[in-house]
C-alpha cells in the first residue's frame, strides 16, 4: 500500500499532476485546492489513496492528511464516486467540508460540478450518522442527537468543531486535547476548528 510519494513535479494539468521519483512518474489525480500548493520542479510529498480494480489502478494524491481522509469519508459514502469526491474538495477546504457536513449545508457541496442535491442530502447523512456514532463512544464533545435540544453558547461550538475535526479523521484523544482551552466563548466554530488544527499539526504549540 502507497502510503505516500515524494518526488519532483514533472507535470501539472487539470486536476492531474506527475511526480518523478528517481525516473519513474507517478501520475495522480488532484483537486484544484491541491494542485495550487504544487510549482514545477520543486520537490513535494502527496499522500496517496489508492483505487485497484481489474481494470484500472488510480493514484489520488493530496497535499495534506485531512483532504486524503476526507476523499476517503466521501467514496465511502454510497453513490460518491472518486470524480465526484475531488470536485467537492476542489471547492472546498476539508475544514470547510466538515463543517458542511455537521450543519447539514447542502448548498455548499451543490457548488461542486456534478453534485445534485439528492447526492449532498446522502454525503450527509451518512457521514453525520458515521461521525456522531463515533463520538458517542468517545470522551469528546459530542453534537446532539437528532431531535434533542441543540446544545447554546460555548458548549455547542465546542460540538461542533469536535464534530468537524471527527470528520477530518482526528480520534477521540487529539480532538479533546487540541480543543483544550481555546476561547470557544469569543470564537465561531470555524476559528475553534482552525486553531484545533494549527494545535495538531504542531504550528501551535
Amino acid at each position: 500500500m502507497l502510503y505516500y510519494i515524494e518526488g519532483t513535479v514533472a507535470v501539472l494539468e487539470a486536476n492531474f499532476a506527475v511526480l518523478d521519483c528517481g525516473g519513474v512518474g507517478y501520475g495522480l489525480s488532484v483537486s484544484n485546492n491541491c494542485l495550487g500548493t504544487l510549482r514545477m520542479g520543486e520537490k513535494q510529498r502527496l499522500y496517496v489513496s489508492e483505487s485497484i480494480g481489474e481494470d484500472h489502478y488510480d493514484l489520488y494524491g493530496f497535499a495534506a492528511l485531512e483532504e486524503k481522509r476526507c476523499f476517503e469519508l466521501l467514496t465511502s459514502v454510497s453513490g460518491v464516486g472518486p470524480k465526484a469526491a475531488l470536485a467537492i474538495l476542489s471547492t472546498s477546504t476539508p475544514d470547510g467540508f466538515a463543517l458542511a457536513v455537521m450543519s447539514g449545508n447542502e448548498k455548499a457541496l451543490t457548488m461542486a460540478p456534478g453534485v445534485g442535491k439528492r447526492i449532498a442530502q446522502r454525503i450527509i447523512l451518512e457521514l453525520k450518522d458515521k461521525i456522531g456514532k463515533g463520538l458517542a463512544e468517545s470522551g469528546a464533545p459530542a453534537a446532539p442527537v437528532q431531535g434533542a435540544a441543540p446544545l447554546s453558547g460555548a458548549a455547542g461550538k465546542m460540538a461542533d468543531a469536535a464534530a468537524a475535526l471527527a470528520v477530518l479523521g482526528y480520534g477521540n484523544n487529539e480532538i479533546s486535547a487540541a480543543l483544550k482551552g481555546v476561547d470557544a466563548e469569543n470564537l465561531e466554530v470555524q476559528d475553534l476548528v482552525r486553531t484545533a488544527l494549527k494545535k495538531l499539526s504542531g504550528q501551535g504549540r
